[in-house]
């Protein structure tokens, strides 16, 4: 137990081997919890997915530099993860509570028109709407498009016409 106490320390008077002990055990929790959350957490960029980023890098932190009881932070952060998988699993499993915590995709191009409207919503510029097209289909002219939609993780999807 004293050698515990000794790598491990206790409180906030923490010298810089306990800090690298903590932040050893941390880290390695840390990727136990990030495979745990699933590849869809760290994967896209959504404001679903993105806040168990920001969240446990937050509170394991604490943990880290002595601020919150250890046990306390990786319990916390345990709990973060299966909250945050039930969450996908509900949302995925049901079409409304997936709307309200993952957004709704929205037209922004269609059948020849820009759909002004869900762009002023999102505060998406005719110029963005056009870096996006630019990016996923390398063409510059909206003759070639049938179709933007801006997805539910923010990203543009962008379906090319069909040639003849």
């Amino acid at each position: 137990m004293k050698v515990i106490e000794t790598l491990f320390g206790e409180g906030q008077d923490l010298n810089p081997l306990q800090m690298c002990c903590r932040a050893f055990v941390i880290y390695l929790i840390g990727l136990l919890y990030i495979r745990l959350s699933g590849k869809r957490a760290f994967g896209k960029v959504s404001t679903f997915d993105n806040i168990i980023a920001i969240t446990l890098g937050a509170v394991l932190s604490r943990a880290i530099v002595g601020v919150s009881p250890f046990i306390s932070v990786v319990a916390c952060c345990l709990l973060l993860v299966l909250l945050h998988r039930f969450v996908s699993w509900i949302s995925m499993r049901n079409q409304t509570i997936g709307g309200i915590i993952k957004g709704k995709a929205e037209t922004l191009y269609k059948d020849g028109q820009i759909m002004e409207e869900n762009l002023r919503k999102n505060c998406i510029s005719r110029h963005d709407l056009m870096e996006g097209i630019r990016i996923h289909l390398n063409v510059n002219r909206l003759e070639k498009v049938e179709e933007v939609v801006l997805e539910r993780n923010g990203d543009f999807g962008v379906v090319k016409k069909e040639e003849d």
